[in-house]
């Protein structure tokens, strides 16, 4: 599956119980083909009492998200959009947003 998504994107929500939502990627798990993202799909996780947490309990944790439930954020508007690279001629890649059409160039892509 190709993956328009890196560490540290903005992306939104498009499918789940967390639909709409807008959070940024903490991490990407290429293997299973899912990315985490920053205060969404949050569970309880039982810890016990360590010298990290003293006193034990239920701590919320981000879990993982499949990659096709999540779009990028387009950088002029607030809403999730399709992504594309185009390749400049001296080679380097940038990254176009497909937003109604328009395309908007981000020069971050690697």
């Amino acid at each position: 599956m190709a993956r328009h998504i890196k560490k540290g994107d903005m992306v939104q929500i498009i499918a789940g119980d967390h639909k709409g939502a807008t959070g940024r990627v903490l991490r990407v798990i290429p293997g299973k083909n899912r990315v985490v993202v920053q205060g969404q799909n949050l569970a309880k996780k039982h810890v016990r009492p360590s010298r990290r947490n003293p006193q034990g309990g239920r701590i919320n944790v981000e879990r993982p998200i499949h990659i096709s439930n999540v779009l990028p954020l387009g950088t002029k508007s607030s809403k999730g959009s399709k992504v594309s690279y185009k390749i400049n001629e001296d080679g380097s890649k940038q990254k176009v947003f497909k937003d109604g059409g328009k395309g908007d160039i981000v020069k971050r892509a690697k």
